[in-house]
């Protein structure tokens, strides 16, 4: 089971966490308020290939969305793309929309959005592993848990 492959990472990585149950959201609104965090504090996590066999997770703000140039440019490339959805699973071991960096099958590189970082105390929610499932955290201890690469990469929604 997906979600179990993240609960099991989490548990594993001693970061304080929260998981949250909730029905398929209409809304950033709406997933926001089920999970008690604000808009911005809801995380996408994208999956990006930067070449054949080559992914990263792009962590980006619920209110806010990928600027390609600007991800571009930190990371060196003149290309990207987002895969299917099947190959985002193969990758990842998740289904899309609920992908997350926790228990991935393999553990890509993370950049994340500068937005997410300056809050003391601030918690983040992110996907676990399965729909209607959630997990928040604290943002600054799980970007550094994972590694991020931390880049201004997002523009306002």
């Amino acid at each position: 089971m997906s979600e179990q492959r993240a609960v099991d990472a989490l548990t594993a990585s001693g970061l304080p966490f929260e998981i949250t149950r909730h029905e398929r959201a209409r809304s950033l609104a709406d997933a926001a308020a089920a999970r008690g965090v604000e808009p911005r504090d809801i995380v996408k996590t994208l999956v990006v290939r930067r070449g054949e066999g080559d992914f990263l997770f792009v962590l980006v703000p619920g209110d806010r969305e990928i600027s390609w140039p600007r991800l571009r440019s930190v990371l060196g490339v003149n290309r990207l793309s987002m895969p299917d959805k099947e190959v985002a699973r193969e990758v990842t071991g998740y289904e899309r929309g609920t992908i997350t960096p926790f228990g991935a099958t393999t553990a890509w590189p993370v950049i994340a959005d500068a937005d997410l970082t300056g809050d003391p105390g601030r918690r983040i929610s992110l996907g676990a592993g399965a729909h209607g499932v959630a997990v928040t955290v604290p943002a600054q201890e799980a970007l550094t848990h994972l590694g991020a690469r931390i880049a201004d990469i997002t523009a306002p929604a």
